[in-house]
């Protein structure tokens, strides 16, 4: 932009435009407020004469440009109008107007002000080519002053939506540790989040939580992994939900993307559900798909204490610790499938692919091998877990 440079204007010219601004000033609020919707009755009262002595103070800087030389350096005039444009525009982002507001108010402000110097200057009998450098100088000069509070909105925009990021970004950290409800609420209100009811976390590949977060709530959180006990190559997504119904309806569009999704909790209890996927990508390091963690609960269960099933799967089956191992799996087989279908031995020829004799044939051998124990319902449910979650029945031999 071409800086705005004197005219050498009368001084019984300046002196009669001076006189005029705290009127213009004045009319320049009232029709800013009436034309501008964002500014409807914010400018009144004592804002109202904050903003009009900063109009005045805007076009006082003019006038003493005008007044200026050609050949002047008009920097003396222009900075603090420029210092004060620029801290104009920080201000009405941190009041929450839009640019598009702020430039709506400049062109109302540059047509009410040139309507009132302009005449005072027709008055005062100035020829008609330096009422058209008069103009050009005041447009040049709005313009000068918009930009400058344009360059302090974006400046403030883009520093508070840092600043906001790394608020919402501690806050992320913390709701994974897990810190008490009165530690989050100071975070709450610094990262200015409306919690949800409930939140679930999604563990989803760094490389692709930009399409992740496309299909889920706006409100979405982000973790990286380097900071929720995994490594940066995964990000944890903490998600909004309403009674279940986000959750499910997140699942759906993240179908078929590699993700494992933890259960919906109270928005401050949702360390929980990012334990449930860490367990569940213990499971699966690397999936391919979507894991849907509230499929695999049974599997979840058993695996949270790794010795612990290995004993029970020891004790549970050393009846079968002595036998071949192509025996034990064909009685193990035989076992899971009648404790399953209840003893219904039609059911678990079927389910066996064998004839309903030779179930019979095996499971007298079972009865020999494991005695009352098949009538123990603790027994039993021990018995369920241990061939279900084995993967092959011969992990068990006498040298176990």
């Amino acid at each position: 932009m071409t800086p705005a440079t004197g005219l050498s204007l009368d001084p019984s010219v300046i002196a009669r435009l001076s006189a005029t601004l705290p009127g213009v000033a004045e009319r320049t609020v009232t029709a800013i407020t009436a034309e501008v919707p964002s500014y409807a009755g914010a400018l009144t009262g004592e804002m109202g004469a904050t903003i009009g002595a900063a109009v005045q103070t805007a076009l006082g800087a003019f006038l003493r440009l005008a007044a200026q030389t050609r050949d002047a350096d008009p920097g003396t005039p222009l900075r603090p109008a420029l210092e004060g444009a620029y801290a104009l525009g920080r201000g009405e982002a941190r009041s929450g107007r839009t640019v598009d507001a702020l430039l709506a108010a400049y062109r109302v402000g540059a047509r009410v002000a040139w309507q009132d110097m302009s005449g005072q200057a027709a008055d005062s009998g100035m020829a008609a080519g330096t009422m058209a450098q008069f103009a050009e100088l005041v447009f040049a000069y709005i313009d000068q002053l918009s930009a400058a509070s344009v360059a302090g909105h974006s400046d403030e925009v883009d520093t508070t939506g840092r600043v906001r990021q790394r608020y919402l970004d501690r806050l992320g950290q913390e709701l994974l540790q897990g810190l008490p409800p009165e530690r989050l609420a100071i975070s709450v209100e610094r990262a200015n989040w409306d919690p949800p009811q409930q939140l679930y976390a999604v563990l989803v590949p760094s490389a692709t939580v930009r399409g992740a977060l496309a299909r889920l709530d706006p409100r979405t959180l982000v973790v990286a992994g380097d900071v929720a006990e995994l490594d940066a190559s995964v990000s944890v997504l903490l998600v909004p939900d309403r009674d279940g119904v986000d959750r499910r309806r997140g699942v759906r569009a993240l179908a078929g993307q590699p993700a494992v999704v933890g259960p919906a909790r109270p928005w401050s209890q949702v360390a929980s559900s990012h334990r449930r996927v860490l367990r569940a990508r213990a499971l699966r390091p690397d999936p391919q798909e979507l894991v849907d963690t509230e499929e695999h609960l049974l599997a979840l269960v058993v695996a949270a204490d790794a010795d612990a099933l290995a004993d029970l799967r020891r004790r549970a089956l050393a009846p079968l610790a002595d036998l071949r191992p192509a025996t034990a799996d064909r009685l193990a087989e035989t076992l899971l499938s009648w404790l399953l279908h209840q003893g219904r031995r039609e059911d678990v020829a079927a389910a066996l692919v064998v004839h309903p004799q030779t179930v019979r044939y095996r499971m007298g051998q079972l009865r020999e091998l494991f005695g009352d124990r098949l009538k123990d319902p603790a027994q039993v449910a021990d018995l369920v877990v241990a061939l279900s979650t084995a993967p092959t029945p011969t992990v068990v031999s006498s040298g176990s």
